[in-house]
């Protein structure tokens, strides 16, 4: 039976993994039947045979043979003499079923039916394609780049579907080149002009996850559970961890011995710093962990607004607060409360004075700049270089200048 190049367009259907066979014969004889409607007005007469290994596809039509004269639907009758032209045994009442040949329907009509099964497969391939994505959202993959753009990455998994890694979710320390190996997780699949996009991430909470499960068989197997993670991609990540399990150590054994764990995972994260913290539900105790490195002194809770005072000696307010207020940022993200931090007075101190108290001669914002760096206190302002405060307050020199010469005044 002539093919007319149809059997090109099945060797390159055939290929396609994630269609399964059975799907694969619906959709190819539904295609065919859609053209028989088309040339016959019915397909219910007709079988399909379709060989998808070789290749091949037979179409039989079912008439019944009738008196010469009396055919009243050609495609579902056959005149007498026409059914003894096929085979000389054949009797009036009889069913003949005889090949139809595509080559007798034209060429455009050929073309069309090809047209119409290479978009009926590729749509099916690409449903295929979204709803196998969809459901590895937050899976960790590995890929290889293929090209590297301005605002994107594109990246092949093993079967050679594209993805993207949008500028957005990559790491601020991250550097690709083409052929470079790449692990990131699936954040979102979505349908766009008919195409699925599958969106992957580096800079998400999960992406950190995944890597923990990796590195820590403790976490894989469940023998340690991951509260919470939060993370400022590139710079810092804090990650709450819980043991059921009393002989385990959930912080050392995140860690690993001499750093082996975590060392893995920093390296992939661009020398992220990772603070690993006991999980409990004692908030004020969760708190205190949470500003690791900072030793706190004292902690003042309102439950009702989740604020949190937290009271420090002097030399450790900047560790509470950290670079570019990344440690006190995360540690109110990582326990849901709003922290303050006040630098503890001694009792021997020197006299001093609340910031608040000159409100008549500072404005207010110069005031609240000075008190997100940590200080509330007159003494504690001027216990700070004049170029560290302009540096950390981002305040203008003068206007620091000014402010000393106050507070040294007022002391004085």
């Amino acid at each position: 039976m002539e093919n007319l190049n149809l059997i090109d367009t099945f060797s390159e259907f055939k290929e396609l993994k994630s269609i399964d066979r059975p799907t694969m014969m619906s959709v190819l004889e539904d295609v065919f039947r859609s053209m028989l409607i088309k040339m016959y007005g019915s397909d219910e007469n007709f079988d399909i045979v379709v060989n998808i290994d070789k290749g091949d596809f037979e179409i039989w039509r079912n008439r019944t043979i009738v008196e010469d004269g009396s055919v009243e639907d050609v495609n579902k009758q056959i005149a007498f003499t026409d059914a003894q032209k096929i085979d000389k045994e054949y009797e009036v009442g009889e069913d003949v079923t005889d090949p139809v040949k595509l080559s007798d329907f034209g060429r455009r009509a050929i073309l069309a039916l090809r047209q119409n099964l290479t978009s009926r497969i590729l749509d099916l391939e690409k449903n295929n394609l979204y709803n196998k994505y969809k459901d590895k959202i937050g899976d960790l993959l590995t890929g290889e780049v293929y090209q590297v753009w301005k605002k994107e990455i594109l990246v092949l998994d093993d079967e050679g579907n594209e993805l993207i890694l949008p500028k957005n979710e990559q790491i601020p320390g991250d550097f690709f080149r083409k052929g470079d190996s790449l692990r990131a997780v699936v954040i979102r699949v979505e349908m766009k002009n008919n195409s699925p996009i599958i969106v992957l991430s580096r800079t998400s909470p999960v992406f950190l996850e995944r890597l923990f499960e990796l590195e820590v068989p403790e976490i894989f197997d469940g023998l340690i559970t991951i509260k919470k993670i939060v993370r400022i991609p590139g710079e810092r990540a804090k990650v709450a961890v819980e043991s059921y399990d009393e002989r385990i150590d959930p912080v050392g054994a995140c860690v690993g011995m001499k750093g082996s764990r975590i060392h893995g995972i920093v390296r992939e994260l661009r020398n992220e710093n990772i603070d690993i913290i006991n999980f409990t539900t004692n908030i004020q105790l969760f708190i205190t962990r949470a500003l690791s490195p900072a030793k706190v002194s004292e902690i003042k809770m309102d439950e009702k607004f989740k604020k949190a005072e937290v009271y420090l000696k002097p030399t450790e307010v900047s560790l509470a607060i950290g670079k570019g207020g990344y440690n006190i940022r995360l540690a109110s993200q990582l326990t849901g409360y709003e922290i303050d931090v006040y630098r503890e007075t001694e009792e021997e101190e020197e006299e001093d004075v609340n910031l608040d108290e000159f409100g008549d001669e500072i404005e207010s914002w110069v005031i609240t700049a000075l008190k997100g760096i940590g200080c509330d206190t007159a003494r504690s302002v001027l216990d700070i270089p004049i170029s560290e405060l302009v540096r950390r307050t981002d305040l203008e020199e003068e206007t620091v200048k000014e402010v000393v010469k106050i507070f040294r005044a007022e002391l004085e």
